[in-house]
């Protein structure tokens, strides 16, 4: 289907579609409210005083080991990556819903060891678990949306954009609502501290896995599996009155057609063997990947523990500040993206606002460490860091890393980029940074991740391609095309699927199996 025929739709006539997203964008939410709840815990005394040790030297009397921090937030990690490098398998055979179900389960079972545990081991068991259900969460849900959208499974591909911005939304959402929770919490001073908090972990999964029944799974994946009528079904209650339904299954039909042909098997090999299929999943991890190298987990999973080691103001108090204003900037995203969100000119501009805000921080800290005006400096450059990486880094991000995979490899390739993009979370070395035990940076900090916004800026600028209102059959027509990440914006496309040897991939296809049938006939 053309970009000219889905704008005959509004955005209102997309309601049920919408709805759909929205539900299943639930996953980002608990994976939001998770880091914000698990990062200001670490700045509770009852939390400490379970799974710490006392420490005069800290303006809480409590610290936690920094190889501690770093297992509570890596074992999530890994367990994430794990999930998440699987999804390829996962998506193939079990589907998005199931998938889904699943993740609420593990869910429901890590949060309970959690409440009732008094043992870092089963805390750290916990923390797995969790990172297990969360990458699988993150990922399906990621997929399903990205492929509702007329290119991402469900939604038509102008409204991408809107739909992806959403699971953005909903994690930054999560984490506010997790900060404001831990900032009332905090005022407790029994275990009920920390229990209290992670009980709000169960109410989302509860929500999610009950209104799974009333959405269709993917259609694209239906159509994948052969099961056409169903998804044929899956479309009449996702698409509009109106709507070509028969034209678009038709698209997905062809297109899955041509990807077969091409190449019968799908494994992970199969990302790398050939120059565009390379080309596609290096581009989609590494623009995933892109948020890690903006420092974002640094502030998202350390900043309440930050500020409070930081003795700026009320730490919780200002984590729910900041937090806010990085749901205010997303929800901004959100209405804006559809019109104006041009990946390029955003994810770069994003990084430059992070990585100069993170470098004024650094500076301040290193010049006039431990003021009264530093402090207030520190908030109001984090305020601008969260601005940026919420309106200009994040959305685009989990966006590009899902639309630039091609249809036939893309949970392979989403997968893959979502395990990556978890496994260089800032997580792994933030503790070791940031803790006073250890090497006690602070706000120093920010010289690293400076050079590493210069860097994943001048890549955005140099490999990656503007693809904004295209939809994914046309994504497939560029880069079979070959054409460089700089021309995309204005290349004007066929509907044919291009270009070996000046011939569509199907006639390249058909030719060689007809060749072939002629090899064996004289043979």
């Amino acid at each position: 289907m053309s970009t000219d025929q889905e704008k005959t739709f509004g955005v209102r006539a997309h309601w049920k579609a919408m709805i759909s997203m929205t539900l299943v964008s639930l996953s980002s939410f608990q994976y939001g409210v998770d880091f914000g709840i698990i990062g200001g815990l670490q700045a509770m005394i009852p939390f400490l005083q379970v799974f710490g040790d006392k420490d005069p030297s800290t303006p809480l009397g409590y610290n936690i080991s920094s190889d501690r921090q770093q297992l509570i937030a890596s074992l999530m990690v890994l367990g994430a990556f794990v999930s998440s490098s699987s999804a390829g398998f996962t998506a193939k055979w079990i589907g998005r819903k199931l998938s889904l179900w699943i993740a609420c389960v593990g869910v429901f079972v890590s949060t309970a060891l959690m409440q009732a545990t008094t043992n870092i081991g089963g805390l750290y068991a916990g923390r797995l678990i969790i990172g297990l259900a969360n990458g699988i969460l993150m990922t399906h849900s990621q997929l399903y949306g990205i492929n509702l959208f007329a290119g991402q499974e469900s939604v038509p591909s102008r409204y991408r954009g809107l739909g992806i911005s959403f699971l953005s939304y909903w994690i930054s959402f999560g984490s506010l609502v997790g900060t404001i929770v831990d900032n009332f919490a905090a005022k407790i001073t029994t275990k009920n501290a920390y229990i209290i908090p992670l009980g709000i972990v169960h109410i989302v999964p509860g929500i999610l896995f009950i209104g799974l029944f009333f959405i269709p799974e993917s259609p694209r994946w239906l159509a994948a599996k052969g099961n056409f009528e169903k998804a044929e079904r899956a479309l009449q209650r996702l698409r509009p009155e109106g709507w070509p339904i028969a034209q678009e299954l038709e698209e997905m039909r062809t297109t899955l057609e041509a990807e077969a042909r091409i190449q019968s098997g799908v494994g992970y090999m199969d990302l790398f063997k050939n120059p565009i299929d390379r080309r596609r999943s290096t581009i989609a991890v590494l623009a995933l990947t892109s948020q890690a190298a903006s420092g974002s987990m640094f502030v998202i999973s350390y900043g309440t523990y930050f500020f409070e080691m930081a003795n700026v103001g009320n730490a919780f108090e200002n984590s729910c500040i900041l937090t806010g204003v990085g749901v205010a900037a997303l929800l901004a995203t959100t209405l804006l993206i559809t019109k104006f969100g041009r990946r390029r000119l955003m994810m770069m501009t994003g990084f430059t606002l992070c990585g100069i805000s993170q470098l004024i921080m650094a500076v301040i800290y290193t010049v006039h460490p431990n003021t009264e005006s530093s402090g207030k400096a520190l908030v109001g450059m984090s305020v601008i860091y969260i601005v940026a990486y919420n309106a200009m880094v994040a959305p685009y991000a989990w966006l590009s890393g899902g639309e630039l995979s091609s249809q036939r490899l893309r949970s392979h390739t989403f997968g893959l980029a979502t395990g990556v993009g978890f496994f260089f979370a800032v997580t792994f070395t933030a503790p070791y940074f940031i803790n006073p035990d250890s090497l006690n940076w602070g706000p120093k900090y920010g010289y690293i991740w400076t050079g590493s916004c210069a860097i994943a800026g001048t890549w955005i600028f140099v490999f990656l391609p503007e693809v904004k209102d295209r939809t994914l059959e046309e994504i497939d027509e560029m880069f079979e095309a070959q054409i460089p990440a700089r021309k995309f914006r204005k290349y004007r496309c066929t509907g044919n699927h291009v270009v070996l040897n000046e011939k569509t991939q199907t006639e390249f296809v058909e030719e060689r199996a007809g060749n072939g049938k002629e090899a064996e006939a004289n043979a």
